[in-house]
């Protein structure tokens, strides 16, 4: 690949770029108590993301979120420990040298423009340029509470958080002090220094309602989109070619182009029975409490991203379930593509074992099948 490319060129130049979705909460993206070493932990968390990139993958990501004392409940008090992505990818930076860091920040939960465009022009010096901040507004009522908030209105958020990454991508791109008396921020002889090394970080957000998919185009270079269909793949399959074609056609309005990415999550053995069999012992031992709380906040406030998913999918976890032989997989991540998915974005059920035999079995079948270049 060239190597004056920037580090999104180089990940945009596959078919099918690779993500790893860290579990940086206790419990990963499976309310379960069934057996696995996943852990919530930097240590665990970083050594993912270091082999990730030996084994090609193109980005990291982590979510943010903001729960009570006893996380989403249950037995296994899920999410109730989490890392905040920001100060993880910080502290990955100097661990790698290729993979792209992604950190999620609620930028409408006190944060001001200028703080976050000096962090993030930080980070992008300290990565090279290999750093994307994921942009989200919130829209769970009880995280706005906790910041003394009142609830911010969907339309009014992505109002919101335009004027905030206007501000951020002058402060990037002005090599004079930026005043600017916005409607929710104001600046005042501001500067950002050292710029951006490729004119702003990678921009990443996700939409599924009009406002935000207007909003998440006017900027972003990535874009997260979930399954309208839920997490059965045939569902997934059958309903993403319309939702991400609408996508790319509010991208053609504003004369840009973007990148979807999806997040699956993968089980993947050497045979069928094997996979069952993980799946089987993952439903048995769901945590029912967890789960419900799962769902509750999931379907909480004006989203609609989640809509469709059943909650025996939150069982196991990800938006579109991956289950299969390494054939198998390869298969459905090419239906994938076919459906207009340019990534994924994915998380397992035991990450570091599961993540060596995704990268033994299943990667090399993804350059077989053109979905990634050598």
């Amino acid at each position: 690949m060239n190597a004056a490319a920037t580090p999104l060129e180089r990940a945009q130049r596959h078919p099918l770029m690779l993500g790893l979705f860290l579990p940086i909460q206790n419990g990963g993206w499976t309310p379960s108590s069934a057996s696995r070493g996943t852990d919530w932990g930097f240590d665990y968390n970083s050594k993912l993301t270091v082999r990730a990139e030996e084994l090609g993958f193109d980005l990291a990501f982590a979510l943010a979120q903001w729960l009570g004392e006893n996380g989403h409940g249950g037995e296994t008090k899920y999410r109730k420990y989490s890392l905040d992505p920001l100060l993880v990818t910080a502290g990955t930076a100097a661990l790698t040298r290729n993979i792209i860091l992604i950190s999620t920040v609620h930028v409408l939960y006190g944060w001001h423009p200028l703080h976050l465009a000096k962090m993030g022009a930080t980070l992008d010096h300290m990565t090279g340029g290999r750093w994307g901040l994921n942009l989200v507004t919130g829209f769970r009522p009880h995280e706005m509470d906790m910041f003394g908030l009142e609830t911010i209105p969907r339309d009014q958020r992505y109002v919101m958080a335009t004027e905030f990454t206007e501000m951020m991508k002058r402060l990037w791109r002005d090599d004079a002090n930026v005043t600017w008396d916005g409607d929710h921020w104001s600046l005042h002889d501001a500067y950002v220094s050292p710029k951006p090394t490729h004119g702003r970080p990678i921009m990443v957000s996700a939409g599924s309602s009009d406002a935000g998919i207007a909003c998440a185009t006017q900027f972003s270079d990535l874009i997260f989109i979930t399954s309208p269909g839920g997490a059965d793949i045939c569902e997934a399959l059958a309903t993403l070619p319309a939702h991400t074609q609408h996508i790319r056609n509010f991208a053609a309005t504003r004369g840009r182009s973007i990148s979807t990415v999806i997040n699956p999550h993968v089980i993947c053995r050497e045979t069928e029975r094997e996979v069952d069999e993980v799946c089987r012992a993952i439903v048995a031992a769901e945590d029912t409490g967890a789960v419900d709380g799962l769902m509750g906040t999931m379907t909480s406030g004006d989203q609609s991203s989640w809509r469709g998913h059943k909650r025996d999918q939150r069982i196991i976890g990800g938006n579109v379930h991956i289950f299969g032989t390494p054939e198998q997989v390869t298969e459905q991540f090419l239906q994938l593509k076919q459906a207009g998915c340019d990534g994924v974005q994915i998380n397992f059920f035991d990450f570091a074992p599961d993540l060596e035999f995704f990268g033994a079995r299943v990667i090399p079948l993804l350059k077989e099948a053109g979905l990634r270049l050598d």
